[in-house]
C-alpha cells in the first residue's frame, strides 16, 4: 500500500510541474492598448500636424515602436465619409507618440482612423478618433 501512495504522490507532482512548466507568459491583448489624441481641438490649417499617443491602458505606459499600417481622415462625423485628405507620416519625437502632416481644411468633426500592430501581440489596435477643427 505504501508504495502505491509513493508512486501516486510522485505522479501527482510530476503532473503539477508538467502543468506549471506549461503556462506561458501572459502579454497584454490588442485590447489593451489604445490610441489618444494629443490634441483634441485644432485650428484649419494646410499642413497641419495630427498627433496621437499609443498608450497601454493597464500600465499608462507609452508604446513606441508600433507600425501603423492603416490610416485616413475624413469627416464621417459630420455625414460626409468623402471628405478626406491625405495623411503623411512623420517621425516620432517622443516614445510612443505619432505624428501625422495633413490638410485640415474645412472646420468640424474630423475621424482620424488608424490601424497598427505592437510589438509582441498578435492581432490589430484600431482606433476611431474625432478631432474638432475650428475655423
Amino acid at each position: 500500500m505504501k508504495t502505491r501512495s509513493k508512486k501516486l504522490a510522485v505522479l501527482a507532482a510530476v503532473i503539477g510541474l508538467l502543468w506549471v512548466s506549461l503556462e506561458l507568459p501572459a502579454f497584454a491583448g490588442v485590447k489593451d492598448y489604445e490610441f489618444q489624441l494629443v490634441q483634441s481641438e485644432m485650428k484649419k490649417a494646410a499642413g497641419a500636424i495630427v498627433a496621437v499617443r499609443l498608450v497601454n491602458k493597464k500600465t499608462g505606459k507609452p508604446v513606441p515602436g508600433a507600425v501603423i499600417f492603416a490610416k485616413r481622415i475624413d469627416m464621417a462625423p459630420d455625414g460626409m465619409e468623402t471628405m478626406q485628405e491625405s495623411l503623411e507620416p512623420l517621425p516620432e519625437t517622443a516614445p510612443g507618440v505619432y505624428r501625422f502632416k495633413t490638410d485640415l481644411s474645412m472646420a468640424g468633426r474630423w475621424q482620424l482612423s488608424l490601424g497598427a500592430k505592437v510589438q509582441g501581440e498578435e492581432g490589430t489596435v484600431e482606433s476611431k478618433l474625432v478631432l474638432r477643427v475650428q475655423p
